[in-house]
């Protein structure tokens, strides 16, 4: 008999997925083990944006790229956008001055979008973290201050047409002065006493930015140095999907990894939106084009698109 572990198995149904349009699920033998859903209540139908990973800045045309993104984005009815996180590049490892150049820049730029937007943290919008930035956590804007002072809360919920959304801070700062992904047990407690307190059957969206479910290992070359932090999805994944089992969890959008990704765990969609900056501005990504995606929320499903805008790279360096 053939058996698969875990990164098998989202390795197959993420290739299914992307290839086929096809959405695998366990068998009902499996499902069986989990625990009942209550009945979806019902809700209005709306659209939204994701929009994660602009990681702008003043070099490769990015600026140009960020603008005509946006540009398109507010053509596309839609209620509001998420932006998925890693607004600029970079304010881990870059003095203060710079930080603060590209944090104006993306403010003037999101101008474009003309429509309400909530933010995501990632773990580019955290500044000073590495050492060579020369930053001191005694800095006002240190590590995710940074964020905060433009943006607000790190992690934060609201409701909108009858549907529950989420957003997480998967951002883990490590005593080194790297980062992985994490939720840490503060926030862990959170989530589970919002979703308890949603009443029973609402729809709910996840949005995090380092992923909860991938299967980017899978797609990329292994790294000949193993990496010292667990950085490509949230290294305690494990403790936050079965809080999801007993909820009615429509969706979780995730960035971070510039690809186009759809894997279903436990009945639930871990939807992987792209990037507007492609392969950091380089071309493409694991074949996914600069871009970001449409979400249509609808009688409890949500249906999603990717849409490009016609970015050239001028230093094409497609993975």
């Amino acid at each position: 008999m053939l058996q698969l572990d875990r990164r098998s198995f989202l390795s197959l149904t993420a290739g299914l997925a992307l290839t086929t349009g096809a959405t695998l699920t366990q068998s009902s033998h499996a499902l069986a083990a989990l625990p009942a859903r209550p009945p979806l209540r019902k809700h209005e139908p709306f659209t939204f944006l994701f929009i994660t990973d602009t990681h702008l800045q003043p070099e490769l045309n990015a600026t140009a790229g960020c603008h005509a993104a946006f540009r398109k984005a507010r053509t596309i009815p839609a209620d509001f956008a998420i932006q998925g996180g890693d607004h600029v590049y970079d304010a881990l490892g870059v003095n203060a001055g710079r930080a603060s150049t590209l944090m104006d820049l993306y403010q003037r730029t999101a101008d474009d979008l003309t429509l309400p937007v909530h933010h995501t943290v990632g773990n580019h919008d955290c500044f000073g973290i590495y050492t060579q930035s020369g930053a001191q956590p005694t800095d006002p804007l240190y590590g995710k201050k940074y964020f905060e002072d433009q943006f607000g809360q790190l992690y934060y919920a609201f409701d909108h047409k009858g549907v529950h959304v989420i957003v997480l801070d998967s951002i883990g700062i490590t005593a080194d002065r790297m980062y992985e992904g994490r939720i840490d047990a503060v926030q862990l407690a959170w989530l589970a006493r919002d979703l308890a307190a949603q009443p029973e059957g609402t729809p709910i969206i996840v949005v995090t930015h380092i992923p909860l479910v991938t299967a980017m290992e899978d797609y990329a070359s292994p790294s000949h140095t193993p990496p010292k932090h667990h950085a490509l999805s949230v290294v305690n994944a494990y403790e936050v999907l079965p809080l999801f089992d007993r909820y009615n969890v429509i969706g979780v959008f995730q960035g971070h990894t510039h690809v186009l990704e759809r894997v279903e765990w436990h009945g639930v969609p871990y939807i992987t939106g792209g990037a507007v900056s492609g392969n950091w501005w380089h071309g493409t990504r694991y074949g996914t084009p600069e871009g970001f995606m449409v979400v249509d929320v609808e009688n409890g499903a949500v249906k999603i698109r990717y849409e490009t805008y016609g970015f050239q790279s001028i230093d094409p360096h497609n993975t």
